[in-house]
């Protein structure tokens, strides 16, 4: 099977002058998707069952970390603290209303940390708030607590079939 980050075909292998250009890596995919959506769908287990809520979020530069932040008396922040295991899910379904195959979905998959204060909370809820400036007394309450999520991988998927995965590394 042909790797989907792959152009369609080498110019080197063609006869002809025409020039077909290769598909956005996943990564960049990836990032569009991410930088143009305000909010995902944090997804949480606990009890047996998965659990659905929806967050403000904003990566960082090398997309190895999403932030977020959510009341401390929520089934969220229980099931948080239960367990790290979470994905989020982005996607432009409000954009693409009637588009149905122009729709376009990432997942992240990684491990949630609370982050407490000081200078590590500091840093990431600067990025939170950099990007979500009208959460700034909801993200610095006592009521409130600041999540990082280290991600592990990434599933992009464009027309219902095509399956991009990437995984960020530091050098990435």
């Amino acid at each position: 099977m042909k790797n989907p980050d792959e152009p369609l075909f080498d110019s080197e292998d063609s006869t002809d002058s025409v020039s077909v250009p290769s598909k956005p890596a996943a990564e960049d995919l990836i990032r569009r998707l991410v930088e143009k959506q305000p909010y995902a769908v944090l997804c949480v287990q606990g009890e047996g069952q998965p659990y659905g809520a929806l967050v403000a979020f904003a990566f960082s530069e090398d997309l190895r970390h999403v932030v977020f932040a959510t009341p401390v008396a929520t089934r969220k922040y229980r099931l948080l603290s239960e367990c790290s295991h979470v994905a989020l899910l982005v996607d432009n379904r409000p954009d693409k209303a009637g588009e149905l195959m122009e729709i376009e979905a990432v997942t992240a998959t990684g491990r949630a940390t609370q982050i407490e204060g000081g200078s590590e909370f500091d840093q990431w809820a600067g990025l939170l708030l950099d990007r979500h400036p009208y959460l700034k007394s909801f993200v610095q309450a006592d009521s409130s607590a600041l999540f990082r999520i280290d991600v592990v991988r990434f599933l992009h998927v464009m027309r219902f079939q095509e399956v991009r995965q990437w995984v960020p590394t530091p050098s990435s």
